[in-house]
């Protein structure tokens, strides 16, 4: 599936965070992106969604619920295809959601510092399963 026809619900509560993690996006290639400012904005735009997303990409720190948490709701309604974490937490914070995830059986991809590379999310992008 080429990345730019992949349908990604992006969640990040900082609107200026949100603004340019969009733009980023649309200059990567990806033109199906659904902003979504929390987690209770997130999961109603998914339950009216006619098809899961293929990708959530979320910020890990949300107010009303962590990234992680949402992920695994997401998951478990078959809402999403796989989900990458967005966060300014050090690294070893975030190896170790990644490390919960997975023992979670969670489709998480991996995680990215931010702001956004290009070649770290094309990186992670091309571990997508098929749809």
């Amino acid at each position: 599936m080429p990345s730019h026809s992949l349908s990604i619900l992006l969640v990040e509560d900082h609107p200026f965070q949100l603004i340019a993690a969009q733009c980023l996006l649309r200059s990567f290639g990806f033109e199906r992106l659904t902003p979504a400012e929390n987690a209770a904005q997130a999961i109603h735009l998914m339950t009216l969604a006619e098809k899961p997303f293929d990708i959530l990409l979320c910020d890990q720190c949300l107010p009303d619920l962590p990234g992680l948490e949402l992920i695994e709701i997401a998951s478990q309604q078959r809402l999403i295809g796989a989900a990458i974490l967005l966060s300014g937490l050090p690294a070893t914070e975030l190896a170790t959601l990644y490390d919960q995830a997975r023992q979670r059986g969670l489709p998480l991809l991996g995680y990215l510092p931010k702001p956004l590379n290009k070649d770290e999310l094309t990186h992670l992008i091309k571990a997508l399963p098929k749809l």
